[in-house]
């Protein structure tokens, strides 16, 4: 371990976390908007305490600027590195039939991820890779919004999508319908937090059928004939909001939601053939990634999606064996995510588009337990492609066993953690990370990536070569 490390450890232990938990915040979303709607039901919220206007102030970081578009994929239950991608051989126990080879220097599990072995030289793995936290609601928060939820400014921080929101709705044009922030399969996503309603998270389960509720029962004319009923009564409250900002909020998402009533482009690019959820494995995380591809090729206003693979990584038992196998989740992401970079690419969105994957931390490595399973470890990996990274590279290396991080491989000699990696989500797309709002409820000032005594967190500029 590094003296640098050594040190961020001991401050660490100084510094513990003990505030109280909170992971919950209320919200309404467009979702909750068509769902009233197609049932023919309206409903209004009580206005909660206006936010002044947003004062910013930054260090002046240079940013790469690389991605227009974030795809942001959660493995919820925390994959098993060795297992993945930080591959360890351990003899007797990890099956054959894993064949790991070295390609493009990568040592890899080909017979695993055979389709992602051939794509080795589009991505690239952070191997020093460190979660501060090993219990799952917490570290599954943590990794969304770049902090420790159960620090004081926890329970108001807004998903990492939600600030790329908020940076890009400025930029958005007349004939952008789309939300700015896509989370697919993801209902227990991380919200907006303090921020406007209007930078919430737009949730969506995948269906052939595209989004459900965006018709009324009672017809299209009916349909407009309330909305415009529903305008004269309530209007100009909302329009010229006499109760606050939040009431200006709902009319934004008023008209955003509107938007995507009766209009035949939605479910052109949120629907699909089945032909094409094949093509991604058929699985509800393939189906996810389809959907991405296909709202990024539309080019409507979405700029970071967010993907949660449910897919059961958290393994303590029977890892590699029965229906739950490794073997099974690692084919849904092979099939999903290798047939996700090609169409990507195919339509000019790869280089555009920055994907990065993780679970929200690793997994015990060398023998297997009791229980034929592997139980909560904090190092693990970190997946990117994309988005001007340079791919075939790894950053970081881990000892025989991949217990812990002997090679740092980066400029800050020291693990990279998770604010770490939101500071590279923010740079790759043109944000300033040292930004602070001024405009959260407590009035301490908001830091996109929260600051630290000892070190400050980073970008991994080694990504990009």
């Amino acid at each position: 371990m590094s003296n640098e490390q050594e040190k961020i450890n001991r401050w660490f232990k100084q510094h513990p976390w003990n505030h109280q938990t909170f992971f919950n915040r209320p919200h309404a979303t467009r979702r909750h908007f068509l769902e009233l709607l197609g049932s023919g039901v309206t409903a209004s919220i009580l206005a909660r305490r206006p936010a002044k206007a947003a004062e910013v102030a930054t260090a002046g970081a240079t940013s790469k600027g690389t991605a227009e578009n974030v795809i942001f994929i959660l493995m919820a239950g925390a994959p098993s590195h060795t297992d993945t991608f930080d591959f360890k051989m351990v003899n007797g126990v990890t099956p054959t039939s894993f064949n790991p080879d070295t390609i493009n220097g990568m040592y890899f599990p080909t017979g695993l991820m055979p389709k992602l072995a051939t794509l080795t030289g589009d991505f690239a793995i952070a191997r020093n890779v460190r979660a501060h936290a090993v219990v799952h609601s917490v570290s599954q928060t943590w990794v969304q919004i770049g902090r420790n939820p159960v620090a004081a400014l926890g329970n108001i921080a807004p998903n990492i999508g939600s600030i790329v929101a908020a940076e890009k709705y400025a930029q958005r044009k007349p004939s952008d319908i789309f939300p700015t922030f896509l989370a697919l399969n993801s209902n227990g996503a991380v919200n907006q937090g303090y921020l406007s309603g209007k930078y919430a998270p737009f949730k969506v389960t995948p269906s052939t059928a595209g989004i459900g509720n965006t018709t009324n029962a009672t017809g299209q004319t009916r349909f407009e004939s309330r909305f415009k009923l529903l305008n004269s009564l309530d209007g100009s409250l909302r329009a010229n909001a006499p109760n606050g900002a939040e009431m200006s909020d709902y009319n934004e998402f008023y008209i955003d939601a509107k938007q995507l009533m009766y209009n035949p482009t939605v479910n052109q690019y949120f629907g699909y053939p089945t032909s094409e959820s094949v093509r991604y494995g058929a699985t509800s995380t393939g189906n996810a990634m389809l959907v991405a591809s296909q709202v990024l090729k539309a080019n409507l206003g979405t700029r970071f999606i967010q993907i949660t693979s449910n897919d059961g990584w958290d393994m303590h038992t029977n890892i590699y064996t029965g229906g739950g196998a490794i073997q099974v989740k690692a084919k849904i992401i092979d099939d999903g995510l290798s047939t996700l970079i090609d169409d990507l690419k195919a339509n000019g969105l790869f280089d555009k588009t920055l994907i990065v994957m993780y679970g929200e931390f690793g997994r015990t490595v060398g023998p297997i337990t009791a229980q034929g399973g592997r139980d909560h470890w904090p190092q693990q990996f970190c997946f990117f492609a994309g988005g001007g990274i340079k791919g075939g590279s790894v950053i970081g290396q881990t000892d025989a066993q991949g217990s812990d991080t002997i090679d740092y491989g980066w400029s800050q000699n020291r693990y990279v953690y998770p604010e770490d990696i939101e500071a590279t989500i923010y740079s790759a797309l043109g944000i300033d990370w040292t930004t602070v709002r001024h405009d959260d409820p407590l009035g301490r000032g908001f830091e996109y990536v929260p600051k630290t005594g000892p070190f400050p967190y980073l970008p991994v500029d080694e990504l990009w070569g």
